[in-house]
């Protein structure tokens, strides 16, 4: 039978109780009906939360986690940062192949519904061969991921990525970009290839990488050619060199020069946007794009913290992704924002809503606004316990110590705040149970192609290598 009782369950509207959801073949709610009676041979469940969006992930660089964790040893190569990080990536990078995207994409999935994500967006830019030529099929990759996505139950939006230059100016790619090399003909004609794809688990959008990667021009272009209302993000302001490399280069700053040169609005996804002026953060509030925040990665790459206490004050909306999957959790990536506030604040409770706005539960506003956010960025209809939302769902552990007798108001704190362990016990995702009591249906499965891959890929010995750093 299609349908869970919840004792508790986080509606739009807040907590309610003894809720009847129920949905259809195709993995839609029918049915979510508050204060209902318990019927007979339906499960039950104690807590229900609506499953978290990752509005920024690349998959491939699941199986780079820890492997960069070392300082080099030569002063001359100065001090570690995004920009040492980004060189070894690029020598990963060069050697994956097809059939190990898929097998790594598959475990990052079944690691990131486990802990609580039920939909992704992959900004995928490994389009090309590792000597930089096209496959026979130039989606083939993509393709890839799609195929993981289907063998895991994970919900997607499939971004190709365009990436033409390697710095501000249209500067030429360097030798160990070439994978990544496409033309805004090139991500068009994989955004077409992917149509059949497109469906209520899958869309299709696409990515400008950055500005330092595609010029304002093949921006625009590609933003006018999309088909109306597919998402569109890109990763901006993320460094401090980016910044000033944007103000050499046209003397603006990078957010600043994007939204004079085009209309953003509630397509786009502004991934990262560390660095923002306080005009910058008042225009991208305004609006209506999502900021793409990704605090793990943010963390371990020394990004820096976003200024997300003016930036809600303004009326922002954000999500959050994982980026280069240092974390798979929601729960983490929640934390480290709040966390990071109040330690650049020196404060305690930042993220809520406005003084008589009742909305002043700091767990329930993460997870309720990173769930708006994280649907509006994906394009889909995701986000909420509502009739015509996909069924995408947790189950608590509601026997868990941490949650055992807790008042419905304090769950999301205890979830967000206490402890390391993992309280998600079940993951219905498009209407299909894909976790049952903490393992993934298709666990060993999935494990064993990871290893597979994980053992061609072995010799990594050259990411612990100095090498020049271009930037």
């Amino acid at each position: 039978m299609r349908a869970l009782f919840a004792r508790h369950a986080l509606l739009p509207q807040g907590w309610q109780r003894d809720v009847l959801l129920e949905w259809d073949v195709h993995g839609d709610l029918t049915r979510v009906a508050p204060q209902a009676a318990p019927p007979l041979g339906v499960a039950r469940a104690d807590y229900v939360l609506p499953g978290m969006v990752n509005l920024h992930s690349h998959a491939f660089q699941r199986a780079l986690g820890g492997l960069t964790e070392r300082a080099a040893d030569d002063p001359a190569r100065g001090p570690d940062s995004f920009w040492t990080w980004r060189d070894l990536m690029y020598r990963f990078a060069a050697r994956i192949t097809p059939e190990q995207i898929e097998a790594i994409a598959s475990q990052l999935f079944a690691e990131c519904l486990r802990h609580g994500y039920t939909a992704l967006c992959e900004f995928h830019y490994l389009q090309r061969g590792p000597d930089g030529n096209s496959y026979a099929r130039p989606a083939e990759t993509a393709e890839r991921i799609a195929a993981a996505g289907q063998a895991t139950g994970m919900g997607l939006t499939l971004l190709p990525v365009l990436y033409s230059h390697a710095g501000f100016g249209e500067q030429p790619l360097r030798p160990e970009q070439r994978r990544f090399r496409t033309g805004v003909d090139d991500v068009l004609g994989i955004v077409e290839a992917l149509q059949p794809l497109r469906g209520p688990q899958l869309e299709v959008g696409a990515a400008p990488h950055s500005l330092r990667a595609a010029s304002i021009d093949q921006v625009r272009a590609l933003a006018a050619a999309m088909p109306p209302g597919r998402p569109l993000h890109i990763h901006i302001a993320e460094q401090q060199p980016e910044v000033e490399q944007s103000l050499a280069f046209c003397g603006r700053r990078p957010v600043e020069y994007l939204m004079e040169q085009l209309a953003v609005d509630t397509r786009w996804c502004l991934v990262h946007a560390t660095h923002l002026s306080e005009r910058e953060v008042e225009a991208l509030a305004r609006s209506g794009a999502v900021a793409g925040l990704c605090p793990s990665t943010e963390a371990n790459l020394g990004d820096g913290l976003f200024p997300l206490q003016p930036y809600l004050e303004a009326g922002g909306r954000f999500g959050i992704g994982s980026d280069s999957h240092v974390s798979h959790s929601p729960v983490e990536e929640l934390r480290w924002l709040e966390y990071g506030q109040r330690l650049l604040h020196q404060r305690r409770n930042i993220a809520v809503g406005p003084v008589g706005s009742g909305q002043r539960d700091v767990g329930q506003y993460l997870w309720q606004a990173a769930l708006r956010g994280g649907a509006q960025a994906a394009g889909r209809r995701l986000g909420a316990l509502a009739e015509g939302m996909r069924a995408d769902l947790l189950v608590l552990d509601g026997a868990h110590p941490n949650l055992d007798g807790v008042a419905e108001a304090d769950v999301l704190g205890r979830f967000l705040f206490c402890g390391n362990d993992n309280l998600v016990r079940d993951v219905l995702c498009g209407g299909r149970w894909v976790v049952q009591g903490g393992r993934h249906v298709a666990q060993d499965a999935i494990a064993q192609r990871y290893r597979q891959a994980m053992s061609e890929l072995r010799e990594l010995r050259e990411l612990r290598e100095p090498s020049e750093v271009g930037q």
